[in-house]
């Protein structure tokens, strides 16, 4: 029997967007913002000062009009993401060079590109792996040179291995030194939402969640739970610069679940992780100084 066709169609054979170039001035509001977000009892950075690593995650952002967006918050077209019908996104990890920390206050500029893209067969069905490359330089000088990995789904599949209910009051447990407990709740995820630009209903939007998407409740976002990864490094160890990171998202972490941050640093490098009572390993990264 011949194989069932691809449900991602020729449409993606000519699916070959361009570069696109964002400005940004890098003012002091977001840092402002986010150390609020995580309970700092002052700005992560001021203006002159490095930017955390990733936190450029909360400038160069793109608001589409209201009409451009659709049923499940997603815009309908945007410059990387794949003509996949019934699209599902899931954010599966990346990697960053840090070559020089961007400054904060100082203009900086962002060229993004699209990367590989790769078919997959996945345990749901066929899936699609894109990875969008972003270079961001100040002053004319390269700064961060860093790749997201996204995966694509035609169509909505619950996964079965997803808990039908969840459990708030058990506690994660680990031995690592570098520990950081958070218990996001709809209001911080919201906050979240709002500071990234992400529409994604996934993330604030638990009926919708339930119905359309199979999962149990609101989903805590990947970025945050690499945040909170690379936030275990700048509490534990602000001496040291870190030069690499990667890290990678393997099962989804819900609302109101109670999480833990966990890491230990060893031969000039970090392993981190995020668990909770249910998985010891939800997402996984790894950090290089230099």
């Amino acid at each position: 029997m011949p194989p069932a066709p691809s449900p991602f169609g020729p449409a993606l054979d000519a699916w070959r967007p361009e570069p696109v170039t964002t400005k940004d001035p890098l003012p002091p509001g977001p840092v402002e913002a986010v150390s609020t977000l995580l309970d700092l009892p002052e700005p992560a950075a001021t203006s002159g000062d490095p930017l955390p690593p990733l936190w450029q995650w909360f400038y160069f952002l793109h608001w589409p009009a209201q009409r451009a967006l659709g049923a499940d918050g997603h815009p309908h077209d945007e410059r990387f993401l794949p003509p996949v019908p019934d699209r599902q996104r899931m954010f599966a990890g990346g990697r960053c060079e840090v070559v020089e920390p961007l400054r904060l206050g100082q203009p900086a500029t962002c060229v993004g590109s699209l990367g590989a893209v790769t078919p997959k067969r996945g345990r749901t069905g066929e899936l699609l792996f894109v990875t969008e490359r972003r270079e961001y330089r100040q002053d004319g000088r390269r700064c961060l040179v860093e790749e997201q990995d996204y995966v694509y789904r035609s169509g909505r599949t619950a996964d079965p291995e997803l808990p039908t209910t969840l459990d708030e009051r058990t506690a994660a447990t680990a031995e690592d030194p570098w520990q950081l407990s958070l218990q996001p709740d709809p209001t911080l995820l919201f906050r979240f939402s709002a500071l990234t630009a992400n529409t994604h209903r996934i993330h604030y939007d638990a009926p919708y969640c339930r119905a359309a998407e199979g999962y149990p409740g609101l989903v805590v976002h990947g970025p945050l739970l690499a945040l909170l990864m690379l936030e275990l490094v700048r509490r534990n160890a602000p001496e040291r610069r870190v030069r690499t990171l990667a890290y990678r998202l393997r099962h989804p972490v819900f609302g109101g679940e109670r999480l833990l941050a966990a890491g230990a640093a060893f031969d000039g490098r970090a392993g981190l992780r995020i668990a909770t009572h249910r998985e010891a390993s939800h997402a996984t990264g790894e950090v290089t100084f230099g």
